[in-house]
């Protein structure tokens, strides 16, 4: 995908977030206007009803202290671009794509249930992106010799790469040494909405090609001495 077709899907994302946002605040300003002139046209005197908002809104304030929270946290995401229509972000147990952006609420669906889950925007706190990078690390035994190491991370690497989903592995080399392994890791790249797929798969490459290597996963033994 080239630079301009990114800039423009990104754009495109943009444009929709913006539109449903603003799409909402003038929904909420027509039903305002319209409840006014109801309440007019039945005799209500509207001036002198709004003249004492300023006593109610006190009372009317606490009462809408969340709502007015999540109108202004709502505003805040697109205006600093926390998230977009499109991106796949989590919350709590739930992981999924934005399907809209509102005043008071993100909508999103969850990638494992397909469910549509409501999060007020008051809790943008909560929110994480989530990046199409994924971390995996391959124990093998302190034994192994470096070279040995190298050739086998090279299939792995390979193997994963040919999986679906995935864009792009790069080994990063040993990242830790434990009491019984050296965890060599690998970056993967992918598209965030097949994340938790591409995860598991990549997962069952590395336990097939350490397998094929005769390599048994390393585990922590524990030596018990008994006292006579």
């Amino acid at each position: 995908m080239g630079v301009k077709k990114i800039s423009t899907v990104f754009s495109n994302k943009k444009r929709k977030t913006y539109l449903r946002v603003l799409r909402s605040a003038i929904f909420a300003a027509i039903v305002i206007i319209v409840i006014l002139i109801v309440l007019q046209l039945l005799g209500i005197n509207v001036n002198s009803m709004l003249a004492g908002v300023g006593i109610a809104s006190i009372v009317i304030g606490f009462a809408l202290q969340d709502a007015m929270k999540d109108i202004f946290r709502g505003l805040e995401i697109v205006s600093d671009n926390y998230y977009d229509i499109g991106d796949v972000i989590k919350y709590g147990d739930n992981t999924g794509q934005v399907l809209s952006i509102n005043l008071r609420t993100t909508k999103i669906q969850d990638i494992n249930t397909m469910n549509v889950v409501s999060i007020a925007n008051r809790n943008i706190n909560q929110v994480e992106v989530v990046t199409g990078y994924i971390y995996l690390k391959t124990p093998l035994p302190l034994r192994i010799k470096p070279t040995a190491a190298k050739l086998i991370m090279a299939e792995v690497t390979k193997n994963v790469q040919k999986l679906n989903g995935v864009t792009s592995v790069i080994h990063q080399g040993l990242t830790e040494i434990t009491d019984s392994s050296l965890n060599y890791q690998i970056q993967i790249t992918c598209d965030p909405m097949n994340q938790l797929q591409v995860r598991r798969d990549a997962l069952g490459a590395i336990v097939d090609t350490l397998a094929e290597h005769k390599i048994l996963l390393p585990y922590t033994q524990l030596d018990i001495h008994n006292k006579k």
